[in-house]
């Protein structure tokens, strides 16, 4: 990563934490205030939304980064028809039990004209992962998995298992950290990994047939500090190591096996009665 990039990363986060510093300290009217339009007092569905700035590697298995935007989405509380209710109507960035969340992941383009190096093989397209996750959290910990598909991009299945110890410093502060385990289908391994016989005969590159499976292995750190019930702002930090054919990959010789993330999300709980 560039001292450049270094720095505007520090200085998005810094601002966003200012921003979000400064917002909890309004006492007026105004978004950070309960009773609007997305906070209905008897909610029939409670999700939590966010959006931030990021910086991940600019595709798997390479030791470039980029910095963008980032997001996070959460069912908390649904209430049915026939008045079942599933999930708690707890503050931002807490709840117990079991509970499915929405599940998203970007990754930037492959364009081989900025990549002299890979010459020979094939562009990939960005690619917006969407999908579905479920897990259990109690007060000191929690575990999951989600899965995600792929559009427009590597157009393959990816998945993450993954388990935390928790603790609450505070009644506004949450602090977890857990192991990931990373998985990946032949579709997805082969777009970001494979080297195919007419890739190697355009490049230097020798062939390399890349097989689905586990991926990666690591862990991640995650921060969440609450203003109010509403409002509040969640960091992550993690480190993967690729395994496998995602490792081995000529690919990922010429990049890196360690792939870091860092992101930092203001979140908002919205709550809706239909």
């Amino acid at each position: 990563m560039s001292y450049a990039t270094k720095n505007l990363i520090a200085a998005a986060v810094a601002g966003l934490a200012l921003s979000g510093a400064t917002f909890a300290q309004e006492t007026s009217a105004g978004v950070f205030d309960a009773g609007g339009a997305l906070d209905a007092a008897n909610p029939d569905v409670v999700v939590t939304l966010g959006l931030g700035v990021g910086t991940a590697p600019a595709f798997p298995g390479w030791d470039d980064y980029d910095l963008g935007a980032t997001g996070t989405f959460r069912f908390d509380f649904v209430r049915f028809p026939n008045g079942f209710t599933w999930g708690s109507l707890g503050s931002v960035g807490y709840r117990e039990g079991f509970g499915l969340y929405g599940s998203a992941g970007f990754i930037g383009e492959r364009n081989i004209a900025d990549y002299p190096e890979l010459a020979g093989l094939d562009d990939v397209d960005w690619t917006l992962e969407l999908g579905i996750g479920a897990g259990y959290e109690a007060r000191n910990y929690r575990a999951f998995g989600d899965i995600r598909y792929g559009f427009n991009g590597h157009e393959g299945f990816v998945g993450t298992l993954g388990a935390d110890w928790v603790t609450r410093p505070t009644d506004a502060l949450t602090v977890s950290l857990g192991p990931r385990i990373g998985f990946g289908d032949n579709t997805y391994s082969s777009a970001y990994f494979g080297v195919t016989p007419a890739n190697a005969a355009g490049g230097s590159l020798p062939v390399f047939d890349a097989s689905g499976g586990l991926v990666s292995a690591g862990i991640e750190l995650k921060s969440t500090y609450q203003f109010n019930e509403l409002w509040g702002v969640e960091g992550r930090a993690s480190w993967n190591r690729l395994l496998n054919d995602a490792a081995d990959s000529p690919i990922t010789q010429l990049g890196s096996a360690d792939q870091y993330r860092v992101s930092i999300n203001l979140i908002r709980r919205i709550s809706l009665n239909f």
